[in-house]
């Protein structure tokens, strides 16, 4: 099982990875949303606001669920979707990565991503 530090190097990882996305291609999907990733196997949560500029660093977070776009995903699965080890829309599949948000919050994503 992966550590806390582990967690927040992989949320780290994926804000970088966003950050790389042309500045135009970002405009175009992105509305501002708050987000927060839920770690369960280790109780831990973190919230951050996604805007046309990318995402704002993750905080920890006291109330996850009242994010716009809740993801909840074990510690393990997350640093390997970091790491370009696990994808995510097969992990969804699988069951493995929780996605709650509104139909076009979705689709916005796919489109990012």
């Amino acid at each position: 099982m992966a550590n806390e530090d582990d967690c927040r190097t992989a949320l780290d990882r994926i804000a970088q990875r966003l950050a790389q996305v042309d500045a135009d291609r970002l405009a175009e999907h992105v509305v501002e949303r708050t987000i927060s990733c839920r770690i369960p196997d280790l109780g831990l949560a973190f919230r951050t606001r996604l805007h046309v500029g990318g995402l704002d660093p993750f905080e920890p977070a006291a109330d996850p669920a009242s994010a716009q776009v809740r993801l909840t995903v074990d510690s393990d699965d997350l640093v390997a979707m970091a790491f370009d080890e696990l994808n995510p829309a097969k992990a969804w599949a699988a069951g493995r990565l929780r996605v709650e948000a509104s139909v076009f919050d979705l689709l916005r994503l796919r489109r990012l991503l």
